[in-house]
């Protein structure tokens, strides 16, 4: 079964009758405006720097911080790069320089104006590794910079093929010098100001921010003059919210939910084929330094009938980390569901049925949808040849603290998210040992994906991705899932646009 893709549907209703309707049922009138707006999110905003710790990091607050702050590289729904507060760049033809023009007339929230001196400033603190930026790997690559008009050139210390890329990614946002130096990190988190189509106004931790349009937006003020942002960790809530009609839009629900939503009357939804891989990190400790058993785990799980019954069919069985869209992606890398093989796998080292291999898996629940209930499923297909796995449940922001540490349960359930396609941001990252986002560090995986973060032949680094992908299988180092549908619900007096990078931007929402 293929992933349901874009599916639609729109149920449209007279404003004075819905609200007749409303009333008489008894159920919440929407308090918000017409100009007003109101989204349940997944997930807190822990930080408002967006280029340091490990929220900076997390793939799902993307769209919080992009409702506030500007990349240096804008990115399409549809993944392709445009201007953002850089309007051209590029390397010169040996690779040795850069060059970056800035985006004139932009005004940070607090009426000062954006500067090339903002860019700079920027990227030199995400370079230095005290700042704390978890790509400070990245970015400690150019330097030595110089400004003239609007233009800065720099120094490139080690080429890095996919430096554009990151500058539409993980903490490519640019941040105010003077602002920041003014008030220190302290003051920034109570008060943060950015170049974004919305200012904060209010926020409490754990419960809301609040937005208000900023006026001067260099890009054209957003539709919606205030935007609530909720977060709601709780997938049922959530639901619950978007039938209430307490909020406008939300996402991330089952998908059960989402098909009984999508048919009522006043709501609307989209589920679209996203770049979020649901995938089980395995880390280099205890029964995972066996090949068999890690192989014998990823051969045991029957992935297509986790998309189909758990799922409802939103999803697409993967076997690598490259999804199709990726540069990198290779459809003959294939680890079949095969549980005798497994069974088999698991004699060698001496398990079974009757002597099982145990080991902890850890999980979200509720972050995505049927994240708990589908290691409950893997968990019962391992316990059928000769598995025995203990679910440990914790929050999102735990993955992270654990994963940085190095601290992670021999098995850990994850979404991995790359919207920018490149095969450095997924299998690269996710792969290499001395990476911060790695948990399986083996130097034969260090030796063969390093070269690759350097290498200037892009047909050659895209087939020596291909190839540690293959690699990777073979060794069983890690178990892909599947690629995430992404589902939306919102009002149908709301136009969403959906983003294949799972972004959800109250910016890009009009009314119907």
């Amino acid at each position: 079964m293929t992933a349901k893709t874009q599916l639609t549907r729109r149920g449209f209703i007279g404003a004075s009758a819905a609200l007749t309707a409303l009333i008489a049922t008894g159920a919440p009138v929407l308090a918000q405006s017409a100009d007003s707006l109101t989204i349940a999110y997944n997930i807190p905003v822990q930080s408002w720097d967006p280029t340091t710790g490990p929220a900076a990091v997390n793939p799902a607050l993307q769209s919080i911080y992009l409702a506030v702050f500007d990349r240096f590289i804008d990115q399409a729904p549809d993944l392709s790069f445009g201007p953002g507060l850089l309007t051209e760049w590029g390397f010169n033809d040996d690779k040795t320089k850069i060059t970056m023009t800035v985006r004139e007339g932009v005004k940070w929230h607090n009426g000062d104006d954006f500067t090339p001196e903002d860019v700079v400033w920027s990227l030199t603190r995400a370079a230095n590794p005290e700042t704390g930026n978890p790509m400070q790997f990245v970015w400690s690559k150019i330097g030595n910079f110089s400004i003239e008009g609007n233009v800065i050139t720099g120094d490139v210390f080690n080429f890095e093929p996919a430096l554009f890329k990151w500058m539409a990614f993980l903490t490519a946002f640019v941040l105010p010098k003077k602002y920041y130096e003014e008030v220190g990190s302290d003051g920034f988190e109570k008060a943060p100001i950015g170049t974004g189509p919305y200012m904060v106004d209010a926020f409490e931790q754990g419960a809301y921010v609040r937005l208000k349009a900023f006026a001067d937006y260099w890009g054209g003020a957003p539709e919606f003059d205030t935007v609530t942002l909720k977060f709601v960790t709780d997938a049922a809530s959530r639901v619950a919210e978007i039938e209430s009609g307490n909020v406008d839009v939300t996402s991330n629900m089952p998908y059960e939910e989402y098909d009984r939503l999508i048919a009522k009357d006043g709501l609307s939804g989209v589920a679209v084929p996203i770049t979020d891989i649901g995938m089980i990190f395995l880390n280099d400790i205890d029964v995972m330094l066996d090949k068999n058993v890690r192989l014998a785990a990823h051969h045991a799980i029957d992935k297509q009938l986790i998309i189909d019954r758990l799922l409802r069919g939103y999803g697409v069985a993967l076997s690598t980390l490259e999804v199709p869209g990726y540069a990198a992606y290779d459809d003959s890398i294939v680890v079949e569901y095969d549980p005798e093989k497994s069974k088999e796998l698991l004699a060698a080292s001496g398990y079974s049925t009757d002597n099982p291999v145990r080991f902890t898996i850890q999980t979200t629940r509720g972050f995505k949808p049927k994240d708990y209930e589908m290691i409950q499923a893997i968990v019962g297909m391992w316990r059928k040849v000769g598995i025995e796995a203990e679910i440990e449940v914790y929050e999102i922001a735990k993955h992270y603290e654990l994963r940085a540490s190095d601290t992670l349960a021999p098995a850990a359930f994850y979404n991995w998210g790359n919207s920018i396609g490149d095969p450095s941001t997924s299998t690269g990252f996710s792969m290499f040992g001395p990476s911060p986002h790695a948990v399986w560090d083996s130097p034969d995986l260090v030796e063969k994906i390093g070269p690759l973060f350097v290498e200037a032949d892009e047909d050659k680094r895209i087939q020596g991705y291909k190839d540690v992908s293959r690699y990777i299988a073979e060794e069983g180092y890690v178990i892909p899932i599947l690629q995430y549908v992404m589902p939306i619900v919102y009002a149908s007096t709301v136009n969403v646009v959906p983003y294949t990078s799972g972004d959800l931007l109250p910016q890009a929402m009009t009314k119907s």
